[in-house]
Order: C-alpha cells, then sequence, then structure tokens
C-alpha cells in the first residue's frame, strides 16, 4: 500500500539514553568429560548433523556415524571414536561422552523441516550442524534454516574448497553455504553479515585472534590458538550488514574483513559459526573406501576445541551468566508499551513517536513511525530493560504495518533493522532486517526469542533507514517483552 509523503515533525522526543551492563564470560576450563558447562537439570543440549546432502558423496564421510537417525543404535555407550563409524565420530563422540548431549542425524534422502511432526525437526534441536554440503537446498529447507536461526537456534556451517562438488550435481559448499543466505524466504540481505569465498587456500596453518574472552576461543573444551586449512576457502565479513560477524581465526597475513577462516555472528535469537574448511573436522576414521586425514588431532591446530567450544556456543550451554540462581518475576517489561504516554521511557529520534493521523496507530492513538520521507534519512527507536536472571523465558514481541511508494519486487531501498545492543553500544544480535520489500497491507506481529540475555541490561533498537526517493514507512505498536 502507497502512503503519503511524510509531513513535518511535531514534537521532540527525548535525547539520548545509553544501556547499562552486559556480558557473559565463558567457566573456567576442564576436561571435557569433567567440567563442561551445566545445562538446565536434567535437560541435554540437542545437536542435529546433516547427512541428506551428499556428505558422504566421493571421499567424504561427514557423518558422526552410520546410526541414523540416532547414533546409540550403532553403539549407545561410545568410549573412543571407532566406536561410532563417521570421519566426524570423534566430534559425535566427544559431545557424547560429556552426558550433556543428545544427538541425532538427518538421514540421507531427509529433508530439513522447522515446525513439522518429523523427528528430526530443527525445532526439536538447539544446533544444527551443516557439514559441507554438496546439494543446493530446497526453497522450503532454506526458510527452515533461517526460520530455526532466528528463533533462536544455533547454525554450524562447515565450507569447503570451490569446485569440490563430489556428487557432480553443479553444486559446491561454497555456492550451497552461499545461496542459503542470499535466497531463503525470510532475509535476503546478507542476513549473517559474511559470505564464502569462491577459490581454494591449498595449505596454511591459520592463527586465532587475540581474545582472552570470547567464549569460542576460550571454552570448557580448551583454549583455541589456531587451525588448519587443507584444500579449503575462507569468509569475507560484512559488518555493515551485521555487525556482529567476527572473524576468529584468520588465514597467515590476513586481518578485519578478509581472509577470515572461522567466523561467527548472530540472526534474531540465534547464533551462527561458520568453518571454511572440513578438513579440521575429519578424524581420519570412517567408512571403508573413503580417503579421509586426521585433522582433528593435528598439532598444527587446535580444532577439537574449536569444534567442541563453537558446539557449546552455538547450544548457548553457558548462557545465562552462569549463575543458575537468580529470581523472575513473570510479567511485560517494557514500560509505555504502546506509546500512549507519548516519548516516555522511550528514547527516540524527533517526531518518531507520534499521533499523526497519516499512518493509523493498531490500538490507541500513537505508534512508533520510522521513515516515510522520500528522501535519505535514518530514524532510531530504543528503550533499555534489564532481563532478570532467573528468567527461563523472554518473549519481545511488536506489531509493524510497511508501506512502500517503491515498485522494486527485489531490491532493499530501505530497511528497518531490529537489534540487541549491550551498555558499550555494542550490536550483541540483529534479530531482524525489514524492507521495502516487506510491505504489508495492515499490522503483522513479530515475535523473538530473548531468553538468552537473561542476567543481563540490553536496549532494543529499531533502526529506519530511507533511500534518497521513494518513501517506506515503518510503523511499530503494542510492543511488549515477557518473562516468565
Amino acid at each position: 500500500m502507497l502512503g503519503l509523503r511524510r509531513s513535518t515533525r511535531r514534537f521532540a522526543i527525548l535525547t539520548a539514553g545509553t544501556a547499562l551492563v552486559a556480558a557473559a564470560a565463558s567457566p573456567a576450563l576442564g576436561s571435557p568429560a569433567a567440567a563442561a558447562p551445566e545445562t538446565a537439570a536434567g535437560t541435554p543440549l540437542r545437536v542435529l548433523f546433516d547427512n541428506s546432502k551428499a556428505e558422504t558423496a566421493g571421499n567424504a564421510d561427514w557423518i558422526i556415524g552410520t546410526g541414523q537417525p540416532d547414533p546409540l543404535t550403532q553403539d549407545p555407550t561410545p568410549s573412543v571414536e571407532t566406536d561410532w563409524t563417521g570421519a566426524l565420530s570423534a566430534w559425535g563422540v566427544a559431545l557424547q561422552k560429556t552426558g550433556r548431549y543428545a544427538l541425532r542425524t538427518v538421514p540421507s534422502g531427509g529433508t530439513i523441516t522447522y515446525g513439522t511432526t518429523s523427528a528430526t525437526d530443527l525445532q526439536n534441536f538447539d544446533t544444527f550442524v551443516l557439514p559441507e554440503p554438496n546439494v543446493r537446498l530446497g526453497a522450503s529447507e532454506k526458510t527452515a534454516v533461517m526460520k530455526f536461526v532466528q528463533n533462536g537456534g544455533g547454525l554450524f556451517l562447515i565450507s569447503d574448497h570451490s569446485g569440490a562438488d563430489r556428487n557432480n550435481d553443479g553444486w559446491d559448499a561454497v555456492e550451497v553455504i552461499n545461496d542459503l543466505m542470499a535466497d531463503n524466504g525470510v532475509d535476503d540481505t546478507d542476513p549473517f553479515g559474511f559470505t564464502v569465498d569462491t577459490g581454494t587456500v591449498q595449505t596454511d596453518d591459520p592463527r586465532a585472534v587475540a581474545d582472552t574472552t570470547d567464549p569460542v576461543l576460550n571454552g570448557s573444551f580448551g583454549k583455541v590458538t589456531g587451525s588448519i586449512i587443507r584444500s579449503g576457502t575462507t569468509v569475507t565479513l560484512k559488518p555493515a550488514d551485521n555487525p556482529a560477524a567476527k572473524g576468529l581465526v584468520y588465514r597467515t597475513g590476513s586481518s578485519g574483513t578478509t581472509g577470515a577462516f572461522f567466523a561467527t555472528s548472530t540472526f534474531g535469537s540465534g547464533r551462527v559459526a561458520v568453518w571454511g574448511d572440513s578438513s579440521p573436522v575429519d578424524d581420519g576414521t570412517g567408512q571403508s573406501g573413503n580417503t579421509l586425514y586426521d585433522g582433528w588431532n593435528d598439532p598444527a591446530g587446535t580444532n577439537a576445541a574449536l569444534a567442541l567450544n563453537a558446539t557449546d556456543w552455538l547450544s548457548k550451554a553457558t548462557t545465562g551468566g552462569g549463575g543458575g540462581g537468580g529470581t523472575c518475576a513473570a510479567g511485560q517489561l517494557l514500560a509505555n508499551p504502546g506509546f500512549e504516554s507519548g516519548a516516555t521511557s522511550w528514547t527516540a529520534s524527533a517526531g518518531v513517536i507520534t499521533n499523526d493521523a497519516g499512518r493509523p496507530a493498531r490500538t490507541g492513538s500513537y505508534k512508533a513511525w520510522l521513515s516515510g520521507y522520500g528522501s535519505a534519512h535514518t530514524d532510531t527507536l530504543s528503550q533499555t530493560v534489564t532481563i532478570p536472571a532467573g528468567c527461563t523465558t523472554a518473549a519481545l514481541s511488536f506489531w509493524t504495518r510497511i508501506d512502500t511508494a517503491e515498485t522494486t519486487t527485489s531490491t532493499a531501498y530501505d530497511t528497518l533493522k531490529v537489534q540487541v545492543l549491550n551498555s558499550g553500544g555494542t550490536v550483541l544480535s540483529t534479530l531482524a532486517t525489514y524492507s521495502n520489500l516487506h510491505a504489508s497491507g495492515g499490522y503483522v506481529q513479530r515475535s523473538f526469542d530473548l531468553a538468552g540475555y537473561a542476567g543481563q541490561t540490553v536496549t532494543l533498537k529499531f533502526t529506519g533507514t530511507e533511500g534518497s526517493t521513494l518513501q517506506t514507512s515503518f510503523v511499530i505498536d503494542d510492543t511488549s517483552l515477557t518473562v516468565g
């Protein structure tokens, strides 16, 4: 629906405010079996490995075991990697031995789903591992993966060098992963803030960045000092698209936005990790007929620690400050959630919170109206809130009405970003990016899981950015952050 060009704003809004506190460090180091971080009592962390995208084609054997979907059917009490058969069995057995994980595999011929009754539906898991996929994901599968991450899941992407099309279907892992991020039906505007590089790095021993607080580099499975590349690739970071994108391990001579071999990011309420080569997780053992290489134990890298720490981080094993204590009074935390008290409790650009009749509120008279000028402009809206440490649920909800004069069906000229920031203004997560391509005839409810921020004080921020011509209006109303 097209709207009128925006009128001059009517009143000034509160000046800047800042968030207060945030952050969580990982627990102390220890052995994988004895000192891994605790989860909620009796609740295992659930990890799903994929084998539906030709992960065993050619010499590849990227499975944790031949028992599928349940690896325990091959051996219910594995103690060494050869108790399960697959080049990723060392990874799977190490997780199984902690006593904190429940593992499954999407078998060959299976489909990646979200929101169905399938036993391997992503909705039943905390982390999904896509290890060097060699088949392009279907449209519904890409949407399933993105919604899984957006709603709080962890996604572990493992690529390989260009041309590693082991099943000769015209798709290699580089292309499959980039296609997932570029054409998924949820957010096609570089949602994770990185792309996998086309090309091949034959051999290198990339090193980890100097960061003593990052939970992936300093997790319970050991300190990460570096990794290995044995015919792999790297990724290019694009922090302008997603500020959460972060390189942890870099190819020799590289830094900043180029040459990242292992990187992390966030999307919605979930987390993402990407590794540029499958060699580091290959344990050298698997099904007969495959040529495998023991990168898992290669002394040139700390690959086991990197894979296992990243799995913990993606599964949110260390979320919540490690306290486990605290209390939670169930209720709604946002002040002035429907904007009916004007600018009270919100920090916003001038004129954003308004009762201007040019766009209707969903309920009441006031709403937040970002952009809509038809010229280059940026509006922001934010509120700082503390989520009690004892809360196990924290559901953010708001309604959006998006109308535009843009006529394109493919280019996002105007955007609305929804983000979570810490006290220093660092973006912890970009929950979603909407654009002129998401125009709707009325209000649409949006919901996100913020339980991972329990025990933290964070700022919820909306940023509307408009191009030089043709208006797009992003109207927000009836917000809530309900905890319990």
